[in-house]
């Protein structure tokens, strides 16, 4: 859910997810809810009942704690797919590492690159997939390829790297006074050696230029080591939204016995 729906959408915002559902070979819709929106759990019963798809991805802030119970009467499967939690960083107030004369920062091009850098980055990541056991968890993260490959197309990914290969990379949109990270990491062999900071700072970097004001990025919250770096870079937590898949009566193993 982009940081710009989170913050401004003002009402119950249901539509069809083409991609989703070609990846995973069942119709998914996505419905989300804006934090601050006042949109009642009757709205979202509401739009929850006029779909038909098989899977509705459910985003809605984490402070609703009863929601969850209440949709489990909504006719449809309920699992509770762990939360996303978003942090941010007022650009300029950062706390980046040392400058190091052999890491720099540029684009990156070449599909079969990315694809490579992404398979590595993310291939233990639980995303909220994995708690759907309709969907294949593999074929999530090719979504997560596809995701790359085209911000890298728009000119929005970042690479960082030193004298003989690509470390990691961070693909980015901008929107308004906002530069969100939508994907960023370190190869698993670099990992642990404080290269991640790096890669946040020409995030900042990139925004500063721009005239933006703020970095936003967001994960699962179990992904508790990625926001102790965040934290240690200046980040701080601003919302955390639900994610629940409502699934079709009939398409669960516990619907048919």
């Amino acid at each position: 859910m982009a940081w710009q729906d989170v913050i401004e959408a003002q009402d119950v915002r249901i539509h069809e997810s083409p991609l989703e559902s070609a990846r995973f070979g069942r119709s998914v819709e996505r419905l989300s809810v804006a934090a601050g929106s006042g949109t009642s759990l009757l709205a979202v019963r509401e739009a929850v009942l006029a779909s038909s798809a098989d899977v509705i991805v459910l985003r809605y802030p984490a402070e609703h704690v009863g929601w969850f119970a209440e949709l489990t009467g909504s006719g449809r499967t309920a699992l509770f797919a762990d939360c996303l939690v978003y942090w941010r960083l007022r650009a300029g107030e950062g706390r980046p590492p040392e400058p190091s004369p052999r890491l720099r920062t540029g684009g990156l091009s070449g599909v079969s690159a990315i694809e490579a850098l992404v398979a590595d980055i993310f291939v233990a990541y639980g995303n909220h997939y994995a708690a759907n056991p309709l969907f294949d968890v593999a074929a999530s993260l090719e979504g997560y390829q596809e995701w790359a490959v085209r911000s890298a197309v728009q000119g929005s990914c970042l690479a960082l790297s030193d004298e003989s290969r690509v470390l990691g990379l961070a693909t980015l949109e901008d929107a308004g006074p906002a530069t969100e990270i939508l994907l960023a990491g370190v190869v698993s062999e670099a990992q642990g050696r404080g290269l991640y900071a790096h890669l946040l700072k020409a995030v900042e970097d990139h925004a500063l230029a721009r005239g933006g004001e703020e970095v936003v990025i967001s994960t699962q919250a179990h992904n508790t080591r990625v926001q102790r770096a965040w934290a240690r870079y200046g980040f701080e937590p601003v919302q955390t939204l639900t994610t629940v898949h409502l699934v079709r009566a009939g398409l669960m193993a516990v619907d048919e016995s």
